[in-house]
């Protein structure tokens, strides 16, 4: 009878498809290779755009303040209180009693005229929310400046009666100052009420 050799297989089986590498046989590392459409026009690889999102900003740059303005030609321009200003009124009308008393030979009529451009002033200079005072402030002071310039050779009777004297042959002049400082104190007040309601009429920010 035949006995047909059998061959042991010198070789594993074959495999198709792809080449696979042996393990235990490690190859160089392999990077991936970027896709030709992130390449641009020189081949070097173009870098996507950031997606948008909160930047920082940079910090603001803190400009030196101005200086200020030279007030050399400025008026002053304080604010009184309701007891500043009749002090102040009557302080210079008392001065200004005294010196016509010593210069103009006890003028009422200078003293007079001196008187308004003083309630000017107080009406003006005193402060927004003592505005009423003014205009009861300044007969007082005015009464106050009389104290030089009224006549009395006898005691404190005599001096009482030329001030009531010179009150009323002067009644004029008080009533015209007492007018201005009053005309002013509701020029500032009308001011006042309609910068107060532009403010409130403002849109907020």
């Amino acid at each position: 009878m035949e006995q047909y050799r059998t061959r042991s297989p010198q070789y594993g089986p074959r495999q198709y498809g792809p080449r696979r590498d042996r393990p235990g046989s490690p190859g160089p590392p392999r990077h991936p290779v970027p896709s030709q459409a992130g390449r641009g026009a020189g081949g070097e690889p173009v870098r996507a755009p950031r997606p948008p999102g909160p930047q920082r900003r940079p910090a603001p740059v803190r400009r030196p303040a101005p200086a200020p303005a030279p007030t050399a030609g400025r008026l002053p321009n304080p604010r009184l209180t309701g007891l500043g200003s009749g002090l102040f009124c009557a302080v210079v009308m008392f001065l200004l009693g005294a010196l016509c008393s010593a210069l103009f030979g006890a003028s009422l009529t200078a003293y007079g005229v001196l008187f308004l451009p003083v309630c000017a002033l107080t009406a003006h200079w005193v402060r927004r929310g003592d505005l009423m005072t003014a205009p009861v402030v300044v007969p007082i002071a005015f009464a106050v400046g009389l104290l030089p310039l009224a006549d009395g050779e006898g005691g404190a009777g005599s001096r009482l009666m030329g001030l009531m004297t010179a009150l009323a042959t002067q009644a004029g002049w008080l009533y015209g100052g007492t007018l201005i400082a009053g005309l002013i104190v509701i020029v500032r007040r009308i001011r006042l009420v309609h910068r107060r309601r532009t403010a409130g009429a403002r849109p907020p920010v």
